[in-house]
C-alpha cells in the first residue's frame, strides 16, 4: 500500500503558527527555512528498511481545546500512575499534545540557576540561550525530509540548562502524553550541562489510541568539559503511531553521556541514537532494550563517533522479537584518525520467539586509527530449550518459564536505568508486550 507523502504545510501556515506562539524572529526564520528544505529533501534511507510506505504526513498538527494547567488529581489515571511514584517535591513536567499542563519544580532547582522549562517558554523567555544549541552541533535541519519537518512543525518539548559546577542530585522528569488520537508529536528536547556539572534527565512517551498519527522527535544533548549527563527514557506509543526519534549527544573534554533507553513502541519506528565524542577523554555508554511484536517494522541505529584521544564508547542492545515483527539493530563504533588510545566496544543480542519474526543484529567497527582497541559481539537466536526444560521441571508452566527467561534476558539493560520509577515503568511495559 502506498502512502501520500505530499507536504501540506506551507510557509504561511508555519509563520502564523510561530507568531501565535510568540516565538523570537530567529526561530520563525528557522521554521521557514525548514519548510523550503522539506520540499527538496528526501526521506532518510535506513539500511534494510523501506520507510517509503510509512505514514509521516497524516496527522493533526495544531490541536485546539482547553490545555490549561491541571492539578495532579485531574490527570488521567495512566499518567497519574507515573507521577504517583514521585514525591511532590520532585521536578516534573507533563505535556499533553505538546502543551504544558502540569509542573512541579523544587525551590532548590531555582536556587541553583537550573532551567527546566517547556520549549515554548524557553523560546520566549530564554531565546538567546536556546538559539546557541537549537539544531547546532548534534543535528542539522537539512539532514533529510524528516529533520526539516521537525523544525518546521515543532510543537512541544523541553529545555534543560545546568550552570557550571552544579551537580543535580534529583532527576528531572518529563511525561509526554498524547491525548488527541490524531495529534502529532513534534517534540524537541535540548539538554545542556555546563563545565563540571551533572544532571539526570528522564522521559516517558505514552499514547492510548491506535489511530494513525506521527511522532517526529529530536533530542540534542550537550555535555561541556567535565560534565556528566544521564539520559533515560521509555517510549511506548500505540501501534497507530509512526515514530521517528533522533537522540544525539555531543561530549567535550572529559565529559560523559550515558543513555538508558526502553524502546517499546507498538508501531513502526525509526531510531537514531548517536554520540559524538569530540573532546579528549570523553565517554559514552549507550544501553537500549526493545520488544517487537505484531507486524511492526523497526530500525535502530546506535552510533558512537570518536574524535578525541583516550575516548571510550560502550554499546549494549538487547531485544526480543515476537509474532511477525521485523527489526534491524545497527551498532556502529567509528574511531576517527587521530583518536589515539580510544576504545570502542559493543554487543547486540536478539532473542526470537517466533519463526516468522526477524531480528537482524549488525555490529560495525569503522577504524581509521591504529593505536586503539575495539571489539564487538552479536547473537540472534531462540530461547535455550535447556533453560525451558529446567524451569518446567520445577513445576513452572511453559508460558511462565518463557516470561521469566525474557525478563532475565532484558535485565542487563533494564537494571541500568537511573531511577527506580522508570525501571518499574519499563518492566511493566515489557510484561505487557511479552504476555
Amino acid at each position: 500500500m502506498s502512502v501520500d507523502t505530499k507536504w501540506t504545510f506551507d510557509e504561511k501556515y508555519v509563520k502564523e503558527y510561530s507568531q501565535r506562539r510568540g516565538e523570537p524572529e530567529w526561530l520563525t526564520e528557522e521554521r521557514l527555512l525548514a519548510v523550503r528544505l522539506a520540499e527538496k529533501l528526501e526521506l532518510p534511507k535506513p539500511e534494510k528498511t523501506n520507510i517509503k510506505t510509512w505514514n509521516f504526513t497524516s496527522f493533526k498538527h495544531d490541536v485546539t481545546g482547553d490545555y490549561g494547567e491541571l492539578k495532579r488529581e485531574e490527570l488521567p489515571e495512566e499518567v497519574r500512575v507515573l507521577l504517583d511514584r514521585a514525591s511532590e517535591g520532585e521536578n516534573i513536567l507533563v505535556l499533553r499534545d505538546g502543551k504544558l499542563v502540569y509542573r512541579s519544580i523544587s525551590e532548590r532547582l531555582k536556587e541553583q540557576g537550573v532551567l527546566f522549562v517547556d520549549i515554548e517558554t524557553a523560546a520566549k523567555e530564554h531565546g538567546d540561550l536556546l538559539k546557541q544549541y537549537f539544531m547546532s552541533h548534534a543535528v542539522d535541519v537539512d539532514e533529510n525530509k524528516l529533520t526539516a519537518h521537525h523544525v518546521a512543525l515543532m510543537n512541544g518539548g523541553v529545555f534543560v540548562y545546568v550552570p557550571k559546577n552544579v551537580e543535580m542530585e534529583e532527576p528531572l522528569q518529563t511525561i509526554y502524553w498524547q491525548e488527541d488520537p490524531e495529534a502529532a508529536i513534534f517534540n524537541h528536547v535540548t539538554v545542556v550541562a555546563e563545565d563540571n556539572s551533572q544532571v539526570t534527565y528522564l522521559e516517558n512517551y505514552v499514547s492510548f489510541s491506535e489511530q494513525d498519527a506521527v511522532a517526529n522527535i529530536i533530542s540534542e544533548v550537550y555535555a561541556k568539559p567535565g560534565a556528566n549527563i544521564s539520559y533515560g527514557g521509555v517510549d511506548h506509543f500505540e501501534k497507530g503511531m509512526t515514530t521517528s526519534v533522533i537522540r544525539r549527544g555531543y561530549a567535550e573534554k572529559d565529559a560523559t553521556i550515558k543513555w538508558a533507553l526502553g524502546q517499546m513502541n507498538e508501531g513502526n519506528t525509526l531510531s537514531d541514537n548517536t554520540t559524538i565524542l569530540k573532546g579528549d577523554g570523553a565517554n559514552a555508554d549507550a544501553k537500549a532494550v526493545s520488544v517487537g511484536r505484531g507486524k511492526q517494522s523497526q530500525n535502530f541505529l546506535t552510533h558512537i563517533v570518536h574524535h578525541g584521544k583516550h575516548t571510550d564508547g560502550q554499546i549494549l542492545t538487547h531485544a526480543v522479537m515476537k509474532d511477525e515483527a521485523s527489526s534491524i539493530f545497527n551498532g556502529v563504533s567509528k574511531i576517527e584518525k587521530g583518536a589515539t588510545k580510544s576504545n570502542g566496544e559493543q554487543t547486540e543480542r536478539v532473542l526470537m520467539l517466533s519463526e516468522r519474526a526477524r531480528g537482524d543484529a549488525n555490529p560495525i567497527l569503522l577504524i581509521d586509527e591504529d593505536d586503539v582497541t575495539a571489539g564487538h559481539a552479536a547473537s540472534v537466536g531462540q530461547i535455550d530449550p535447556m533453560q525451558m526444560f529446567y524451569l518446567m521441571s520445577r513445576g513452572i508452566s511453559e508460558k511462565e518459564a518463557e516470561r521469566l527467561i525474557i525478563h532475565g534476558f532484558l535485565a542487563p539493560v533494564v537494571d541500568q536505568l537511573p531511577l527506580q520509577a522508570v525501571r518499574e515503568r519499563l518492566t511493566e511495559v515489557i510484561e505487557r508486550k511479552v504476555q
